[in-house]
């Protein structure tokens, strides 16, 4: 059996590193394939700069990341804010992960305040089983089997909260994550801080600017509207790896399994989620 891979999907350029860098970097680091990939061209993202602007510096910044954390980095032309959950994406979508064949698949949940993470989930949703049936893009192989899909962590709590399957002590690469959203400048520094409403406290320089996202900005922008992902899943953390490493967890990521991937067994639990 061939080790496993994983292919995580976000609706924006930085949403992949924001909720999976860790998982990501520690599949890296154990020598498995890691794919990353944006449904738009994050175009709409900024306060400033146009969308032509935006959308050729986030496509560098993907660029960036892929190279820092040694994984593939996809950008679909979709531009950012205009995304539909219409066939053509479902069967676009449809054909890369075939053609990607990862054994895990992260995204976002269908429930959230943007309409881009909405129907990137609701396409990625749509995609699960479409990938084992023939007669569906019958221009790219199906897949032999359906691979896990996962949702990443968020905080919204209607119709129903995030409830994990597996919370994960992603701390020993903390610092590779980091380095995969300093590469997001545009977002980093710029326009999330806007849009929180703390773009003053941004300091000038790399290195100050990076500490400051180590300090103040990884867990914020990573929770978005929910509290920090260890701090919220610690009995979970602890479940996991007992008391003593539980409790000193500083940043983990955890995911809920969707009912329309293959079913988390023990032996894929196992597999997929070996740290």
């Amino acid at each position: 059996m061939t080790d496993p891979s994983l292919l995580v999907v976000g609706a924006h350029p930085d949403d992949c590193a924001i909720k999976a860098g860790g998982i990501a970097a520690t599949y890296v680091e154990a020598d498995r394939d890691v794919t990353f990939l944006s449904v738009t061209d994050g175009s709409a993202g900024h306060h400033e700069d146009d969308r032509e602007t935006v959308a050729a510096r986030r496509k560098r910044e993907t660029e960036a990341v892929a190279e820092t954390l040694g994984i593939d980095y996809e950008v679909f032309d979709v531009p950012d804010g205009e995304l539909e959950p219409a066939l053509e994406h479902r069967n676009r979508l449809t054909r890369f992960v075939r053609e990607v064949d990862p054994d895990l698949v992260l995204g976002p949940r269908p429930n959230d305040y943007h309409p881009d993470h909405r129907y990137a989930a609701e396409l990625l949703r749509d995609t699960a089983y479409m990938l084992i049936v023939p007669n569906v893009c019958p221009d790219t192989p199906p897949m032999d089997d359906n691979p896990v899909f996962g949702y990443v962590a968020d905080g919204f709590r209607k119709p129903a909260p995030f409830e994990p399957d597996v919370v994960l002590d992603v701390s020993d690469v903390a610092d590779r994550k980091l380095d995969a959203l300093d590469c997001h400048e545009s977002q980093m520094y710029e326009w999330l801080p806007y849009t929180f409403g703390v773009l003053e406290e941004v300091p000038d320089g790399d290195a100050a600017r990076r500490e400051w996202l180590a300090e103040a900005g990884l867990d914020h922008f990573s929770a978005n509207t929910e509290v920090n992902v260890a701090d919220r899943f610690r009995a979970e953390l602890k479940e996991r790896y007992g008391d003593e490493r539980g409790t000193a967890v500083d940043h983990a990521e955890a995911v809920e399994v969707s009912e329309y991937g293959a079913p988390l067994t023990d032996e894929r639990r196992e597999r997929l989620f070996f740290f």
